[in-house]
């Protein structure tokens, strides 16, 4: 059972939503998003006593209405290779949030805010809908207002990902970029969206720092899975914290169903989220992971929860990101391999026949230009000194390679005897090299153009006759007006 989540300060505030007539307004109000929170939840109490509605898990049906019906009952798989490889006994499961329609974890909350605040009245289509993001819950709004009919404006930090940008345009949202800030700063993504909120005519923030249908979703549908998922049998419990209503929402409803589950929060360095607040020294940390981690606690966490908050970093998160999906094939994004870095360490105090769960929140969609390229790890520190990214015969001695000879042609062989050879060898093209190891020239004559093109310039077909070498001197005169032999001063074998 939730009880209101939302700061309840202000009489017009209804459902985490500022539903004051905007019409009226005449001075801008900052709504800070880390109010403590109003909530009386508390483990035992009958859902009978609880403020809100409860949404059951929705039925799968052949046939979906409209691709909103796709959000929930994300899949549970085992991971079989990692956690062999850190030694643990227990079984570790990944609960692959990607798999909801829009591609993330937010999916959820975004639809629950959405039609929370239509069923209240709030809201209506051609409303306009505003939401301070890192890129995924904008992402899940910006789908549900493209269904729903509503104009959608997200405001996004410059840091987050050109891939969340164009998949936001796609589905025609509005964005506006801010700077990365603290939160109460005048440009902060949150202080932007509460202004354009204030000037923009039937306008709304869903707000999900402050929104109790962020944690209600995930209280209603994601811990219901998960134990419906287990059969009702799980000991652990893996997540990262953004605005922390999914370890929130997850936490409180295993803490009545499974009391004995250990919830583990995951903070990446330089959050402040983590408790106790000692963990939290690295304050200057770079934040290159998406979506978790704030310089402010969200009034929707619930920290008490949490057994266990453990401190990730970016290296160790993109590396791990990257081995799920090399080892396990689950196509995950940095955020995920936050989650898994820490559930390897964690679940090391489970025994045989235990089970840690790990949410992925998304996937690796959003992030081909980061983590998933080469170049960019590292030219950003995350791959120095680090093998994993090069194949298996990076660092293999050529001779110790076991390779087929490759095909020579010396230059006193006329064209028609290369070009049968190159045929009857199954090869397009090959080197001509001199018998003093040099490379004479390389030969491509099976593409068709190279034919052509000496035909040409030589105004004959009878070239074929002639010998390679000579061939090419007529080629090189005709072209300079005097003889030049391509690439001589390149030699081929030991010592090249």
């Amino acid at each position: 059972m939730l009880s209101e989540c939302a700061d309840a300060t202000s009489s017009h505030l209804q459902n985490g939503i500022d539903t004051e007539n905007q019409k009226t307004k005449t001075n801008y109000t900052w709504l800070p998003p880390n109010l403590p929170s109003k909530c009386t939840w508390k483990p035992g109490k009958p859902i009978s006593d609880s403020p809100h509605s409860h949404v059951p898990l929705p039925e799968e049906t052949n046939i979906l209405p409209n691709i909103l019906k796709k959000v929930g009952r994300t899949p549970l798989v085992r991971i079989n290779k990692i956690g062999k490889a850190y030694g643990l006994k227990c079984e570790l499961l990944a609960k692959c949030e990607y798999f909801n329609a829009g591609g993330s974890v937010k999916d959820r909350i975004a639809l629950r805010m959405v039609e929370d605040a239509e069923r209240a009245g709030i809201i209506k289509p051609g409303d306009t809908l505003i939401e301070p993001t890192s890129g995924n819950t904008g992402i899940g709004l910006a789908l549900v207002a493209a269904v729903k009919g509503y104009r959608c404006i997200i405001v996004l930090p410059e840091k987050m990902s050109m891939e969340k940008v164009d998949i936001l345009r796609a589905l025609g949202s509005e964005i506006v970029r801010t700077p990365a800030s603290n939160f109460d700063s005048p440009e902060s993504n949150v202080s932007v969206a509460q202004r354009l909120r204030y000037e923009i005519p039937n306008s709304h923030i869903l707000d999900q720092y402050r929104n109790p249908g962020n944690p209600m979703a995930h209280y209603d549908t994601t811990a219901e899975e998960i134990l419906e998922q287990c059969e009702g049998k799980v000991h652990m419990v893996v997540g990262g914290a953004g605005t922390g209503g999914t370890i929130t929402g997850i936490g409180r409803k295993l803490k009545e169903k499974c009391p004995e589950c250990k919830i583990v929060g995951v903070d990446p360095e330089g959050s402040i989220v983590a408790l106790p607040s000692e963990l939290n020294t690295a304050e200057d940390a770079t934040m290159e992971v998406e979506g978790i981690g704030h310089d402010f606690i969200p009034t929707v966490l619930d920290r008490s929860v949490v057994d266990l908050w453990c401190k990730s970093n970016d290296a160790d998160s993109f590396l791990m990101a990257r081995r799920l999906i090399r080892e396990e094939g689950l196509l995950c994004g940095g955020s995920s391999g936050s989650a898994m870095s820490i559930a390897v360490k964690a679940a090391r105090t489970l025994t045989e026949g235990q089970r840690c769960v790990v949410i992925l929140p998304d996937s690796v969609r959003n992030y081909m230009s980061k983590f998933l390229n080469d170049r960019w790890m590292g030219k950003n520190g995350f791959l120095k000194n680090v093998q994993e990214h090069k194949p298996w015969w990076w660092n293999v001695k050529v001779q110790k390679l076991n390779l087929s000879a490759p095909l020579l042609l010396v230059p006193e062989v006329n064209c028609q005897k290369a070009i049968e050879i190159l045929k009857e060898k199954g090869y397009a093209q090959a080197p001509v090299v001199a018998e003093s190891g040099y490379l004479f020239y390389w030969l491509a004559p099976l593409s068709g153009m190279g034919v052509a093109h000496a035909q040409h310039l030589l105004g004959s077909a009878t070239y074929i006759m002639w010998p390679i070498k000579e061939t090419l001197h007529k080629l090189a005169k005709r072209r300079t007006g005097q003889i030049q032999h391509p690439l001589t001063s390149m030699r081929v074998g030991p010592g090249s």
